[in-house]
Order: structure tokens, then sequence, then C-alpha cells
């Protein structure tokens, strides 16, 4: 559903992806998005991060969140959801930093409400990537492991299937090696973001 060429050109790119999340600049961080920090050059997308000043705050769940950061997202203009008997491959390489502080990350969340939302693959400043499902707030499958490397470029893949009418299976890889296997609860049919 997204070419492998979508970064060869801006306007292969302009095609298929977006700017911002789907809802706006900002999320439950204290980064807001913002265009002139995504950059496409050469095929490869860079998405930079940068300290600000007298932004106004954010707010998620009640509370303000002060903007310290601009930085920059994507997401696909297809939305996608598991068929029954269906299944999707997200496949993308990455070079992402795991300096303290910074929150890289591919992830599917849900269109409509919250969940489903599966990180793809998250580098959460630890040193670590972590691959998640969350099934509720409180219900979340999660592997850590260490990222090698984090200047060299690194192939995620994720294989969603669906496993038994209802539930989604969904398979980790980092290199070609698989690092984890979790469940999305009732994911089939339900409309994602990536």
């Amino acid at each position: 559903m997204i070419p492998k060429n979508c970064f060869d050109s801006q306007a292969n790119f302009d095609t298929d992806w977006n700017y911002l999340y789907p809802w706006g600049s900002d999320h439950n961080g204290g980064a807001r998005m913002d265009k002139a920090h995504v950059q496409l050059s050469g095929g490869v997308l860079t998405l930079t991060a940068r300290p600000a000043s007298g932004q106004s705050p954010a707010s998620s769940g009640g509370k303000s969140i002060p903007i310290h950061y601009l930085s920059g997202t994507v997401h696909a203009k297809e939305s996608f959801s598991v068929a029954p008997t269906g299944g999707y491959d997200f496949i993308a390489d990455f070079r992402a930093t795991t300096t303290k502080g910074t929150w890289p990350a591919f992830w599917l969340t849900a269109v409509k409400g919250w969940p489903p939302e599966i990180d793809l693959a998250e580098w959460k400043g630890s040193g670590k990537i972590s691959f998640n499902t969350f099934n509720t707030s409180s219900i979340v499958a999660a592997k850590d492991v260490t990222y090698p490397s984090p200047g060299n470029f690194h192939t995620i893949k994720s294989e969603l299937r669906d496993l038994n009418g209802k539930d989604v299976q969904i398979k980790f890889y980092m290199d070609g090696n698989l690092v984890t296997t979790q469940v999305g609860k009732g994911f089939v049919g339900q409309a994602m973001y990536l």
C-alpha cells in the first residue's frame, strides 16, 4: 500500500505521507511537531528535534505539558486494518538515536478511540529498542532489547496476521532476527494509522 519508492522524490513522498500526527501537532510529550523538522534528501527521510522556547503548552488528559522541543513526524495517508484471514508486513530501515530524552517511534495507533496500538519500534532514550502491543492501558505486551550501533541503519520488520478471526498476531524482527511475538486482542478489522 506504501510503495518502496515513496522516499525517492518529494512528489512520491507527498503522494503517500502527511506531516504531523493525524490529529495535529501535539501528543503526550514535551515536543511539538513541526513540518520544518522533516527533510527528504537522497532517498532518506530525516526527522530532527531542536530545543524550543516560548511555545504554548500542550494538554493531555487534563494536564498541561510544557513544550521544550520542536520535532518532526509523518503519518501515512492510508489507514490499515487487518482483515479476517489477512495481514500486513511493515518494513523500514532506521538509524535512530537512543540518547536520553529522545523518543523516536515507528508505530500504529487507532483511528477511532484507543487502543489498538502496536509499537513496531520505539527508541525511548534508554539504549534499548522496544516492541509493544497495547490491548488496554494496563494490558501491555512489551519487549525491550539492546539497540546495537545506533549510528548504523537497522531493518525493522513487523508481520501482522489474523490469528483467529478476532485477534492479530504480531511478529517483530530486527535485522532479520525474530525478537518477539505478541497478540493484539480484538485488533482484526480495527483501522490504524502508521
